[in-house]
């Protein structure tokens, strides 16, 4: 009997919260549009990374669909910011409860996106990093892409003039990552890059090809939300009488022009994991 009377209860009080509701986004459409353009526009960019990633569609509709993520960000801060100006000019009271939500939201997309932008703009459009620009360590389990000097930027820059697309490379690597070089530690070659398979494998690498002796290591990395590859070659060089290693390393995105930093910074990482305490090599 008690059951029975606390149903009917129970359903007015779900339709009293749904009113309720109601009235909320009836009070504040402005705050709540802001809102929702906001959680959609991380929604969108979480799509278009996980459609990537799985194979839904190709990286370049994957990054074709994070400009319009931004825009419908900027849009609900555009909306935000003229509503609060409105209410001003009226002498009315700004709903902050969802309104600051949605510019919290916002304002946090924006900032997550600015860090890629302002890579791209303050880092050359270049995809492969090695710690030794005259001499590469070089693949040969993996492909190195056939286009991987095409495109090279600097061919109208007055200090580049009459250079060639590799000497523009090395050139420009240069300039942007000075610190990327050689490293030495102090093992015999087959343990280092035995340590580097272990560390490639803890970090859940693709090995193609690893030989301790001759100190050549070959591996596939996915990286960023959007898990594009790079191909990675890793090269160890006996010094000291063969009681320590020169170590050098090269990543290259298979994908893409501009690789935003990400391979210096796959780079930077497995050197300093590797090494422990990292000593630049002489050059």
């Amino acid at each position: 009997m008690d059951s029975q009377q606390e149903q009917p209860q129970t359903s007015h009080q779900a339709g009293g919260a749904k009113q309720n509701r109601l009235a909320m986004l009836r009070k504040d459409p402005r705050g709540w549009t802001v809102l929702m353009l906001s959680v959609v526009s991380v929604i969108a960019f979480l799509g278009a990374a996980f459609g990537t990633a799985i194979g839904l569609w190709g990286w370049k509709t994957g990054m074709a669909i994070v400009p319009w993520t931004g825009l419908l960000a900027i849009i609900a801060l555009a909306i935000a910011a003229l509503g609060i100006f409105w209410d001003r000019r009226k002498g009315r009271k700004t709903r902050w409860l969802v309104t600051g939500l949605g510019i919290i939201v916002a304002l946090g997309f924006i900032g997550y996106l600015g860090n890629y932008v302002v890579a791209r703009m303050s880092l050359p459009a270049i995809h492969d990093i090695t710690t030794d620009l005259a001499d590469p360590p070089q693949f040969s389990a993996l492909n190195l892409r056939a286009d991987n000097l095409d495109n090279i930027p600097g061919a109208n820059d007055k200090q580049m003039r009459g250079m060639n697309p590799r000497q523009r490379w090395a050139t420009l690597h240069q300039r942007a990552y000075p610190d990327v070089r050689s490293v030495r530690i102090d093992q015999p070659v087959p343990l280092v890059i035995e340590r580097a398979e272990r560390l490639a494998n803890d970090r859940g690498w693709e090995v193609a090809s690893v030989d301790p002796a001759s100190g050549h290591l070959e591996a596939t990395v996915k990286y960023s939300l959007f898990r594009l590859k790079s191909d990675i070659v890793i090269r160890a060089r006996p010094a000291q009488n063969g009681q320590a290693s020169i170590i050098d390393m090269r990543s290259v995105s298979r994908v893409g022009v501009h690789d935003l930093g990400e391979n210096a910074k796959l780079v930077r990482q497995f050197l300093s994991d590797l090494s422990g305490t990292t000593t630049a090599a002489s050059q």
